[in-house]
């Protein structure tokens, strides 16, 4: 029973993999630049997962162990401490420790400073996903512009009506947009995920950045008495 199942289940993925391939057949040249689009975006898409999956941390818990051992440790301590720890939010303090010596002002200006090369390493790359998501409807179009010339041509050709007769071209008007739009979705989700992800860090890094100035204040005014 098991092994009928697996057939069946395998001749049914043929199944739609044959069919997908004709369909995408039917839809003519403009199909090729479309699936190229979605390649892509696909492939930018893993490589910026695996960009935000490393710099995500557990951004309480590293400012809590900063604070401790600048508190216990000193400013050395905690400076190796975020050498040692990935993500952006371990960079920005380490740039704004680095400077904790020349004053509070030099170092809330390097944490700035960093904060925004941060921001604009984990926003690198996006606009070409935008620019994916948004050039795949509109060759979707441009291909259904080509199948009603298609379709138009072949009425004049054979100087009828028939349904037989334009039924090629239409065929490839309907299928350039619904693949076009399928990939421009598909990307879509990628692209809104990923600057959830990006607003989050970012919020993360401004948050922790603010303690940070504080557990340096409280450090320096503990120094000074």
């Amino acid at each position: 029973m098991l092994l009928t199942s697996l057939i069946f289940a395998q001749a049914q993925e043929t199944s739609l993999i044959t069919t997908l391939q004709e369909k995408f057949i039917a839809g003519g040249d403009f199909m090729w630049p479309i699936l190229l689009s979605l390649i892509i975006g696909i492939a930018f898409s893993i490589a910026k997962s695996v960009t935000l999956l490393r710099a995500s941390q557990n951004t309480k818990k590293f400012v809590i162990k900063v604070t401790e051992t600048i508190n216990n440790e000193g400013i050395q301590a905690a400076m190796q401490l975020c050498q040692n720890t990935r993500g952006p939010v371990a960079s920005v303090f380490h740039a704004g420790i680095l400077r904790a010596d020349e004053g509070l002002e030099a170092a809330e200006k390097a944490i700035m400073t960093y904060g925004s090369l941060e921001m604009n390493f984990l926003e690198k790359g996006m606009v070409w996903l935008s620019f994916c998501i948004s050039i795949a409807p509109m060759l979707g179009f441009t291909g259904t512009v080509q199948g009603m010339i298609q379709a138009f041509d072949a009425i004049a050709a054979s100087n009828t009506m028939s349904p037989a007769v334009v039924a090629t071209g239409i065929a490839v008007a309907l299928l350039t947009t619904i693949f076009g739009l399928m990939v421009a979705m598909l990307l879509q989700f990628f692209f809104n995920f990923f600057i959830s992800r990006i607003d989050k860090l970012v919020g993360d890094m401004e948050q922790a950045s603010i303690e940070l100035i504080d557990v340096l204040y409280d450090y320096q005014k503990k120094n000074k008495k």
